[in-house]
C-alpha cells in the first residue's frame, strides 16, 4: 500500500450557463467507469466536483458557487430512444449535505443541454444547418419528459452571443426557444428512460438507491384532483393551495395569506430563519399530499422537489437590479424556493408550472392573474419579468397540457477537464 495520496485524476467537462444557473456537463463516457452506473460513486464524484457538503457553505473547493443555482450537474448521452437526439440527466448537488438530488429537471440549464450537445459532438455534424435554428430533441431522463430546443446556428456553429436579454442575467445573449412537450402527462411506461436491446441503462435515475424515481413525474396534472386543496400543516396553520405536476411538482400558495405582499427580494425571507422552516415545513406537507413522499421526514432528502411558491395580484415593485418593475406590465407576482432558500430570478421548471398552472381557471395562480382562460402570463420575479405560455385544453371534463414555450439562453463558461482527487471512489 501506498503512503502517499492518490494524485488527482482529471476529466472532460464543460462549464455552462442555462437561463439564470450554471452547471458542469459531462459526456457520459468521459466519467470514471465507477461513476457511469447510477450509485454512490456517481454521487461521490459530482459532490466533490461541486465541492460537496461544505459545512461553510461556500464550495471553495469546487466549482459550485455557494447557490442552488450553481450547484448543478449534468449528464450527457447520445439518445437510444427513438426520435430523441440526446438523453438529458440532472443532478441537484446539495451544498452543505453529502447527497444528489435526482427527483426532477431543471429548466434553466435545458437551455444549455441542446448547444453542449452540439459543442460536445452527441449530434452528427452533417445534420446540423450552415445558418438558421436547429431542434434539438432532448429525453429528460429524470422526469421521463422531451424538450425541444430551437438552437441557433450561424455559420455551422452554435450562435451564443446575441441581443436576447434575460431579467436575473447580467448580458444578453442568443434566445434559444423551448418547448416542454406535455410537461403535465403520465409517463408511457413509467420508465425515466428506455435503452437498446442488450445495452445497459446507464442514465436512468431508478427507484430506490440513491437516485430516487420521480413519483411526481407520473402522476395526474393535479394528483389530489382539485385545482385549490386546503392544506393542513400541523404546527403552522392550513392555508389555500394549488397542488401542480407540470415541469416539476409545485405547490403554490397566496402571498396574503403567508403574511407576504409577493414584491419580496431574496434578503427579506433568506434572512429569516423561521420563514426558511415554516417554508419547509410546509413543502414537507405539500410532498407528501401530492403522494411524492410516504412519510414527511422523507422531504430532507428531496430538497428538489417539489418547489414551493407564492402568488399574488400585480404590484409596482424595484427587482434585485434596481430595475422598476411597473404593476401594469405584469400579470402576476411569483416568488419560489429552491432548496430551501429563496430562488434570486425563477426555476426554469417553475415556470413551466406558473405557465400551465394560470392556463386553468380556478387555481391560484389563475386567480391571481386576473382569472379566466389565458395561453400566456408575464410574471414578475425578484430579478425582473418572465413571460411563458402553455396550451391547455378539457377534455372529457380533464385539462390537458400539449406543451409549455419560453425562451432563455445559454453560453459554455468554460471547457477544458475538472480535478478531483482519485480516491474518492
Amino acid at each position: 500500500m501506498s503512503i502517499f495520496p492518490a494524485p488527482q485524476i482529471r476529466i472532460p467537462a464543460t462549464y455552462l450557463r442555462g437561463g439564470t444557473s450554471k452547471g458542469v456537463f459531462f459526456r457520459l463516457d468521459d466519467l470514471p467507469a465507477p461513476a457511469q452506473q447510477p450509485g454512490p460513486a456517481r454521487d461521490a464524484l459530482l459532490l466533490r466536483v461541486l465541492g460537496s457538503p461544505d459545512p461553510y457553505g461556500k464550495q471553495i473547493d469546487g466549482m459550485g458557487n455557494a447557490s442552488s443555482s450553481t450547484s448543478k450537474a449534468v449528464i450527457l448521452s447520445r439518445s437510444t430512444r427513438p426520435g430523441h437526439d440526446v438523453d438529458y440527466l440532472f443532478g441537484q448537488v446539495s451544498i452543505d449535505q453529502p447527497f444528489v438530488d435526482w427527483s426532477g429537471n431543471c429548466g434553466n440549464l435545458s437551455a444549455a443541454v441542446g448547444p453542449c450537445a452540439i459543442h460536445m459532438g452527441l449530434i452528427d455534424a452533417a445534420r446540423i444547418p450552415q445558418n438558421g435554428t436547429f431542434p434539438v430533441r432532448i429525453w429528460q431522463a429524470n422526469i421521463g419528459k422531451t424538450i425541444v430546443a430551437h438552437v441557433p446556428i450561424t455559420q455551422g456553429q452554435v450562435q451564443e452571443t446575441g441581443d436576447f436579454e434575460l431579467d436575473g442575467v447580467t448580458f444578453a445573449a442568443a434566445e434559444v426557444a423551448l418547448e416542454f412537450m406535455a410537461p403535465a402527462d403520465d409517463g408511457d411506461d413509467g420508465e425515466a428512460i428506455s435503452t437498446a436491446p442488450g445495452r445497459p441503462n446507464l442514465l436512468r435515475a431508478p427507484s430506490g438507491g440513491s437516485e430516487p424515481h420521480a413519483v411526481g413525474s407520473v402522476g395526474a396534472l393535479f394528483p389530489t384532483g382539485n385545482v385549490v386543496d386546503t392544506l393542513e400543516v400541523p404546527g403552522v396553520g392550513s392555508f389555500a393551495a394549488t397542488l401542480i405536476n407540470s415541469g416539476i411538482p409545485t405547490l403554490f400558495l397566496n402571498a396574503q395569506e403567508l403574511g407576504y405582499t409577493g414584491t419580496e427580494l431574496q434578503r427579506a425571507i433568506n434572512g429569516d430563519a423561521a420563514a426558511l422552516a415554516r417554508f419547509e415545513t410546509i413543502r414537507a406537507y405539500g410532498a407528501l399530499r401530492m403522494g411524492l413522499i410516504q412519510h414527511v421526514s422523507e422531504a430532507a432528502t428531496r430538497q428538489h422537489t417539489p418547489k414551493i411558491a407564492f402568488v399574488a395580484p400585480p404590484a409596482s415593485y424595484t427587482a434585485s437590479s434596481g430595475k422598476a418593475i411597473d404593476a401594469k406590465d405584469i400579470d402576476l407576482l411569483v416568488r419560489a424556493l429552491s432548496m430551501g432558500q429563496l430562488h434570486h430570478a425563477m426555476m426554469g421548471t417553475a415556470a413551466v408550472a406558473i405557465g400551465t398552472a394560470a392556463a386553468i381557471p380556478g387555481t391560484l395562480v389563475n386567480l391571481a392573474a386576473g382569472g379566466g382562460v389565458r395561453s400566456s402570463v408575464r410574471f414578475g420575479h425578484p430579478s425582473g419579468t418572465l413571460r411563458v405560455g402553455a396550451e391547455a385544453t378539457q377534455i372529457n371534463g380533464q385539462w390537458k397540457v400539449t406543451k409549455a414555450l419560453m425562451s432563455r439562453s445559454a453560453r459554455i463558461l468554460m471547457e477544458g477537464w475538472v480535478r478531483v482527487p482519485g480516491d474518492i471512489f
